[in-house]
């Protein structure tokens, strides 16, 4: 079995695509253990309970800094025998310490193909505002592997998505949750619990 944590700072959809994909066997070895919050209150741990899967808050308003809250989180996840970490909707920053303690084993998905419209500043309906600036064609998800560098670790899936006329920011976010993002984190997951994924060079190669 393959012990998965899903970090969360929001409502948790990414974790509820996880959560049914599970449901259908389609996680292959994976289960998911542990949901755990940045913040208190928020609606995924209520999707956490609902499954029957531990939800906790490990608050970064309880740490000083990012150090103090890494080493906290980074503890956790080890205690828990954590085998992959998932980011779903993971919004506040961890520093090296947890990157070291799980090299190569921290997936996340980003709401555009990447490298485009990602790194600093580019989360939530931000990232389909400047897709829109630009008048892009197609946009899409991006799952990667988690790096120091935001937005900078191997990619493992892509899904393109097609952008239509009269697009706004919020039907975009909505469209690319359900044709890419929501397909291609549980199968990216799939693909971890199978161990055919093989990074040489920064590239993931899918064995």
């Amino acid at each position: 079995m393959t012990r998965i944590a899903v970090l969360v700072s929001g409502g948790g959809t990414n974790l509820q695509a996880l959560i049914d994909a599970e449901r259908r066997g389609e996680l292959g070895e994976g289960k998911i253990t542990l949901v755990l919050a940045s913040k208190p209150g928020v609606y995924a741990l209520e999707r956490a309970k609902t499954a029957g899967i531990e939800g906790r808050v490990l608050a970064r308003r309880d740490y000083e800094s990012i150090g103090d809250y890494s080493r906290a989180l980074t503890e956790e996840l080890l205690k828990e025998k954590i085998d992959l970490v998932v980011l779903a909707g993971f919004l506040t920053i961890i520093d090296e310490q947890v990157y070291e303690a799980f090299p190569n084993k921290i997936l996340n998905v980003h709401p555009a193909l990447i490298p485009s419209f990602c790194g600093k500043g580019y989360y939530g309906l931000r990232v389909h505002e400047a897709a829109l600036e630009k008048g892009v064609k197609v946009s899409g998800a991006t799952v990667h592997i988690v790096t120091p560098e935001c937005d900078a670790g191997p990619i493992v899936l892509q899904r393109a998505v097609e952008v239509k006329e009269g697009d706004t920011p919020e039907t975009l976010q909505k469209r690319i949750m359900e044709e890419a993002e929501w397909k291609i984190l549980p199968e990216a997951v799939r693909l971890f619990c199978e161990g055919r994924i093989e990074v040489i060079n920064n590239v993931v190669r899918i064995k």
